[in-house]
């Protein structure tokens, strides 16, 4: 659902662009996720017979104030030619409503509505099968609360990501004097990512004589349901001509197979904006 690449503004422009109802969106809430500072989706509901598919999606938006948001996108096939429409709502209510909607009274895919015409607890369920006994009610409120537990734990990660304590170069290091050009080198080296440090760094970092690495961050968390372990060094260098620089390498498992991925950037902030895109949902 996710692709870990994409901007939470473009994800939010893709939305917006395709909804045939975006217009309905109060524009207060428009402009909040406008700053949005990252995303994640996930899949709520699905319903697939011979006469309709549906499907229900959760996007939450964390905003720069810590707060996080929804949006609730039904994607259906009821237009005239059977393809994909799309329709975003501000709360879940109103897309359950609008998927009950979706099909003629009593048909077999018809989500039952409560008495006053919003729709009850089947309506995001398996609409055409028989009433759930208790152990089936019990597994999909576990499987409910997982899927809500994980985004809740992805912004959470986010959050912490964001609020990281700034750590500015300090006055007094100790410097290690250990063939340091040799270790800039292989920081390098070993960066995977593409807008890594280039051969200006490179050429500096020849006159080092001394270097420190200072951990700044380490967690681990549930990145797509798996465990996966993020972490951020400093690799601070004294130059021969007294000034200092530094590397910034983030180490993580957010992988699709979960190895061990190196990146490397110039500054601190590029670095962080790094983590929070990979710890993103895919």
């Amino acid at each position: 659902m996710n692709d870990p690449y994409e901007t939470t503004e473009t994800h939010l422009e893709r939305l917006l662009g395709r909804a045939l109802n975006s217009f309905d969106l109060p524009d207060a809430l428009v402009e909040q996720l406008s700053h949005a500072l990252a995303h994640a989706s996930s899949l709520c509901s699905a319903h697939h017979s011979a006469g309709l598919h549906r499907e229900t999606y959760r996007h939450t938006y964390l905003l720069m104030n810590g707060s996080a948001l929804s949006l609730w996108e039904l994607v259906h096939n009821t237009s005239r030619d059977e393809a994909r429409s799309h329709e975003l709502y501000a709360e879940e209510s109103e897309a359950q409503l609008a998927a009950a909607r979706l099909c003629r009274p009593g048909s077999p895919e018809a989500p039952r509505l409560s008495d006053d015409g919003s729709a009850g607890p089947e309506a995001v369920r398996d609409p055409d099968g028989p009433p759930m006994d208790d152990a089936a009610a019990g597994l999909l409120a576990e499987l409910e609360s997982e899927r809500t537990a994980e985004i809740d734990a992805h912004l959470a990660l986010l959050r912490g990501l964001r609020a990281m304590p700034s750590t500015p170069l300090p006055r007094h290091r100790t410097y290690s004097p250990d063939n340091s050009p040799d270790h800039a080198r292989r920081v390098l080296r070993r960066a995977e990512n593409a807008d890594r440090p280039g051969e200006e760094t490179a050429r500096l970092l020849r006159t080092a004589f001394a270097h420190h690495i200072t951990q700044v961050f380490g967690r681990q968390c549930q990145v797509e349901g798996k465990d996966a372990g993020f972490m951020l060094y400093e690799h601070a260098f004294l130059l021969i001509d007294g000034n200092e620089t530094s590397l910034w390498e983030v180490e993580h498992t957010a992988t699709p197979d979960g190895r061990h991925m190196c990146e490397v950037y110039e500054t601190e902030d590029l670095a962080r904006e790094a983590m929070e895109l990979r710890a993103q949902v895919r």
